[in-house]
């Protein structure tokens, strides 16, 4: 009985093919991050509400300009992560990992204004990729899958072939990822 209440609940706050994946049909864990989102979020508006359950400090500026797949939640439980995409679409493959303090951005400011923002453009991180603590990704940047960025590596080109682990500033192939496909 606690399960359809809970849902019940949510479906108030949240977008219901967001209350679905491995967090809610096998976990509570979802439950877990929903009632505290609602809380800080709707309750005290703390936080801009999202139509998903995130932690108080997961900043997504467009919620509608962000793709990723319900299973991957925990992408937005994550403390001080930045989602700057109110110029551009932030694409996230099924499977990935997103670490502390990440920021994905896809407009910066101009040169000529600083009050100003140049085009956005889009970022793309593929399938089972890793996106260590501190990194930063910039505008136009597609990560091919399983590419592991490195804690605080700056990421100014893409690397669409993926299977790479990428490290520094700016981001540079450190080491090649050879597995087995087994998705």
């Amino acid at each position: 009985i606690l399960r359809p209440f809970s849902m019940f609940i949510m479906r108030l706050f949240f977008d219901r093919k967001y209350l679905t994946g491995r967090y809610f049909d096998s976990s509570y864990m979802g439950f877990l991050w929903a009632a505290r989102s609602i809380w800080q979020r709707n309750i005290l508006r703390l936080a801009k509400p999202l139509p998903w359950p995130a932690s108080l400090t997961c900043i997504v500026y467009d919620p509608s300009n962000i793709s990723f797949h319900p299973d991957d939640l925990h992408i937005f439980q994550v403390p001080g992560t930045y989602f700057q995409n109110f110029k551009g679409h932030i694409t996230i493959g099924k499977g990935s990992y997103i670490a502390q303090n990440v920021g994905i951005i896809t407009a910066n400011h101009s040169f000529a204004n600083l009050d100003a923002h140049e085009a956005g453009r889009d970022v793309s991180i593929g399938k089972n990729c890793w996106v260590g603590m501190n990194a930063v990704i910039l505008p136009g940047v597609t990560l091919g899958d399983r590419t592991v960025v490195a804690a605080g590596a700056v990421v100014t080109k893409s690397f669409n072939d993926g299977y790479v682990v990428i490290a520094g500033v700016p981001a540079k192939i450190i080491k090649k990822i050879d597995v087995i496909h087994q998705e």
